[in-house]
């Protein structure tokens, strides 16, 4: 019960001797003036207490939150594998474009998710499931042609949030793309959420698994090989890749090379003469299917690295800044202490 009086119930209990009735009246009305003011103001002081609202610059769209969404729609497994990692599957209504089963340890949190698309949902399937935020992991998941342009689903209430290290415009593209950088991705989603107690756990448990991993010492260069037949699509000098494998201390054959990504010819990588080949294992692009292609290819086939399969295998979803990073570090310093 708020102690708030209202000053114009002290004042009927002044006159109550006078007019009984009528002052009963009026204390009820005043009453119900007083709760409802003070109802108000523990909103209020609950909202500002919680942190909201945030408001947030993201990818150069400005996006407030009053409060921390309820019903989410994931785009990507970076922005689903994220929410479970905070402990907010129940916030998920739908995922949709997964890259494949999240880790064992999220299975029993994603068991209940639906399913939206195998690829990026439309419009209309994103909002008959009526969620109030759609959590992309790229840019172009949000467009007319995708789940909904911004500014149209901001107008229908459901605002979008685009996972920061995936910003493509000058000043808000990481360059380059670094842990420090994927951690802060963690903690403003927290803050998002209401749940900045779970983000700082999740980024300390992190970083302390960064820091326990000692890195190769070999001086090994590498290349990593995402897709491509005619031109392999390789990993290079900005983006996540670059930083997974800085951080497990091989030298990127493609690091001179300024974006996230890239394109190589075969003659640029077998002049390269990488030590290791990294190798990006997708459903639709295995590593398996890789090693076939480098030992068919005459030009490939030559390679010491292939000759001898000095190969390390990562999963597709640790090629994008999400809680996978830091497990494909070390398992590719395991994988090169093994060969």
């Amino acid at each position: 019960m708020s102690t708030f009086t209202n000053p114009r119930s002290r004042a009927a209990r002044v006159i109550a001797p006078l007019a009984a009735a009528a002052s009963v009246a009026l204390l009820a009305a005043c009453a119900t003036t007083a709760n409802a003011g003070s109802d108000d103001a523990s909103a209020g002081q609950d909202a500002a207490a919680s942190g909201f609202p945030v408001t947030i610059d993201n990818c150069g769209t400005e996006v407030t939150f009053d409060a921390a969404p309820e019903r989410v729609v994931t785009i990507k497994s970076s922005t689903l594998e994220l929410l479970l990692a905070l402990g907010l599957e129940d916030r998920v209504v739908g995922a949709a474009f997964t890259d494949g089963p999240v880790p064992d340890e999220f299975a029993d949190a994603a068991a209940g998710i639906e399913i939206l698309s195998d690829k990026v949902p439309s419009q209309e399937a994103t909002l008959a499931a009526e969620p109030d935020l759609v959590f992309a992991g790229w840019e172009s998941n949000l467009s007319a042609e995708g789940a909904g342009d911004r500014a149209t689903l901001e107008q229908l209430g459901v605002h979008t949030y685009v996972a920061p290290a995936a910003c493509k415009a000058e000043g808000y593209m990481p360059d380059p793309l670094t842990f420090d950088g994927v951690f802060a991705g963690f903690e403003e989603a927290g803050e998002i959420f209401g749940a900045t107690d779970a983000a700082a756990d999740l980024v300390a448990e992190q970083r302390a698994a960064l820091e326990a991993i000692e890195p190769s010492d070999d001086g090994l260069t590498a290349l990593w090989y995402s897709s491509g037949d005619d031109q392999p699509f390789v990993g290079a000098g900005i983006g996540a890749p670059q930083m997974i494998m800085e951080a497990a201390g091989l030298a990127n054959v493609a690091a001179d090379v300024h974006d996230t990504w890239t394109s190589l010819s075969w003659e640029a990588v077998v002049d390269a003469n990488p030590d290791v080949i990294v190798l990006v294992d997708a459903a639709w692009n295995t590593a398996e299917a890789k090693i076939e292609k480098l030992e068919a290819n005459p030009a490939t086939a030559a390679m010491p690295a292939v000759q001898q399969g000095r190969y390390v295998i990562v999963d597709f979803p640790s090629t994008e800044a999400g809680v996978r990073n830091v497990d494909a570090v070390a398992s590719i310093v395991e994988q090169l202490g093994a060969l």
